[in-house]
C-alpha cells in the first residue's frame, strides 16, 4: 500500500515542474503578443500590486 502514496517532496517537485512549465507557456505568449488584451491587463495590474508589497520574508526550512 506505501507503493501507491508518492513522497512529500516528490508531490512538491512535480507540482514545481508543472508550475514552470506553465509560466514559461504564458511568458513566451505574452512576449510574442498573444495573450488577450484583458489577460494583459490583469498581469500588469497583479505585477503593480506586487511591486508596491513589502517583499516577504525568506521561507525557514521546518525543525
Amino acid at each position: 500500500m506505501n507503493a501507491d502514496v508518492i513522497p512529500r517532496a516528490q508531490a512538491i517537485a512535480n507540482a514545481r515542474r508543472v508550475l514552470d512549465a506553465a509560466r514559461a507557456r504564458r511568458d513566451t505568449d505574452r512576449a510574442a503578443g498573444r495573450l488577450p488584451a484583458e489577460v494583459e491587463l490583469i498581469m500588469r495590474r497583479l505585477e503593480r500590486q506586487q511591486r508596491q508589497q513589502p517583499p516577504a520574508p525568506a521561507h525557514r526550512a521546518a525543525a
